[in-house]
């Protein structure tokens, strides 16, 4: 095996790893996704099957950035984001970090959501 299809491997494995701890809690859940270019994050009712609040770097309500794919950004998506889920009424979220290592972008996303109102 190639050190590709075995990083995709490890990353499928992580993936699923974190989304059967989640399918045991009833709480909203808050899915990160991530490229090199940009970055999207959603809050999500399982229950219900709808999604709540979601934004993007490619969204307008985010702020024109040089790069949209960095720390950076993805300190002011957290925080955009927060800001929008607390207006709705949402506090308290079960982190789902799709199978991403906590670590860089996603840490830096979380992080600035937690300082700015939400609970995970």
């Amino acid at each position: 095996m190639d050190k590709l299809a075995l990083k995709k491997k490890r990353f499928v494995r992580r993936r699923l790893r974190i989304k059967q701890k989640i399918k045991r809690n009833e709480a909203l859940r808050l899915c990160l996704t991530k490229s090199n270019l940009n970055f999207y994050a959603q809050i999500i009712d399982d229950q219900k099957g709808h999604t709540l609040v979601a934004i993007s770097t490619l969204s307008k309500d985010f702020p024109a950035l040089k790069n949209r794919g960095n720390i950076e950004a993805a300190k002011q998506l957290g925080k955009l984001f927060a800001e929008m889920a607390v207006s709705k009424g949402i506090k308290s979220v079960v982190f789902d970090r799709n199978g991403h290592l906590y670590h860089g972008k996603v840490k830096a996303f979380a992080d600035s959501a937690r300082e700015n109102g939400l609970e995970f």
